[in-house]
Parts: C-alpha cells; sequence; structure tokens
C-alpha cells in the first residue's frame, strides 16, 4: 500500500498527471454573422499548417443541407479516414484542399483529415443558415 501511495505522490509532483489535467487545449475562432464560435482543434499537421495561414475570409457555399464547404486556394497535409459519423459542428478536411464545417449531424461513407469541432455548436445551424455565407477564420485571442 505504502508503494501505492509513493507511486501517485510521485506522479503528481513530477507534474506529468497536472500536464495532463490542465493541458492546454488548441483554439481557433470562426466568425459566422458577427456571432463567433470557438473551435477546439485536432493536433495534427493539416491544423498546424492550416492555422499557420490565419486569418482567413472564406465564402462558403451550402451543400446537402448539411455542411458549408470552400475550395482553399492552398493545399493542406492531410490523414483521411474514414470517419463513419459526423457530428453537428465538426470542422474537417475533404481531400487536400476542401474545407467543410458540418451543421448537421449524420453518418456517411466518406473519407476526412479531422481538424476540429464547434466547441457549443448548438446555434451553428442557425448562423450558417442555408445560403452562401462569408465566414473568418482567426487565431483563439
Amino acid at each position: 500500500m505504502k508503494k501505492i501511495v509513493v507511486f501517485i505522490l510521485i506522479i503528481l509532483f513530477t507534474g506529468v498527471f497536472w500536464e495532463v489535467v490542465f493541458a492546454q487545449q488548441n483554439f481557433m475562432n470562426i466568425k459566422v454573422n458577427n456571432k463567433i464560435f470557438k473551435i477546439v482543434l485536432e493536433d495534427n499537421k493539416t491544423v498546424k499548417s492550416l492555422t499557420q495561414k490565419l486569418p482567413i475570409t472564406l465564402e462558403m457555399s451550402d451543400l446537402n443541407n448539411n455542411e458549408k464547404y470552400c475550395y482553399l486556394n492552398f493545399t493542406l497535409p492531410t490523414d483521411s479516414k474514414s470517419v463513419k459519423n459526423i457530428k453537428k459542428g465538426d470542422v474537417m478536411l475533404f481531400g487536400n484542399s476542401c474545407l467543410v464545417i458540418f451543421y448537421k449531424s449524420f453518418t456517411t461513407s466518406y473519407s476526412y483529415t479531422k481538424i476540429g469541432h464547434i466547441e457549443n455548436p448548438a446555434d451553428i445551424e442557425t448562423a450558417l443558415g442555408r445560403k452562401d455565407i462569408k465566414v473568418v477564420l482567426t487565431e483563439n485571442s
């Protein structure tokens, strides 16, 4: 029993535990019709490359009444995987240059590279609407 307690104390005092518990998440903002949403970012090469290009203004088109997409004028590194289930608020890359923001949940057979997800997506469908829209991606401030 003493060994377990000592082991736990060592972990707590080395900071490993606190780094895991209080790890800073990486964020970026998306501005839609003067409303700002926070995107919790994945930790991958795609995100690192994308965030180096911020701020970015995008003209996004609606597709299938469940997503907005925009073909970027640059390519990003990819790690596409079959995601099977799209969740409202997911932000992904299709191919190497098509940024997609999903405002409804559904199943899919397509493959995407995960970029992140909108932290509180409850109002994202209303904010994005069904028409083409301009959005601005910026660093978390």
